[in-house]
């Protein structure tokens, strides 16, 4: 039975490396979900990664096929509620992320850091739930 409670938006993100990609985001915590490889090398048509506190990405290859949803490389800009972002904060230095926000109290209420992947998206990690 599938409790997950984040069947409602999905961003997606095009990768030169979706692989890499999925392993950098599985060193973060996320988990592997399903993933559609391609007929070249290392392609993928469609991957989905879940975060464990709720919520999904999709990770692409930039070069398949069907481009219909492909996006320029490096221009994502997501944000992951977490319950606990200095633990995450901690596992991303740990690893040696690229720190583009340091850890800070907002003002309006939510804890949080951002950091930029090796393929140059962005990736914000805090509280605020909304």
């Amino acid at each position: 039975m599938n409790t997950r409670k984040d069947m409602n938006i999905w961003p997606g993100i095009t990768c030169s490396d979706p692989l890499a990609e999925r392993d950098w985001l599985g060193r973060l915590g996320f988990e592997p979900g399903i993933l559609v490889e391609g007929d070249g090398p290392g392609e993928v048509m469609h991957s989905e990664m879940l975060w464990p506190d709720g919520g999904r990405v999709m990770v692409s290859s930039a070069g398949k096929a069907d481009s219909t949803f492909t996006t320029p490389v490096g221009t994502a800009n997501v944000y992951v509620v977490v319950a606990d972002p200095d633990a995450v904060y901690a596992n991303a230095v740990d690893f040696g992320a690229k720190l583009v926000r340091d850890m800070a109290d907002e003002d309006y209420g939510s804890r949080g850091f951002s950091i930029a992947d090796p393929e140059g998206n962005l990736w914000s990690f805090g509280t605020y739930a909304g």
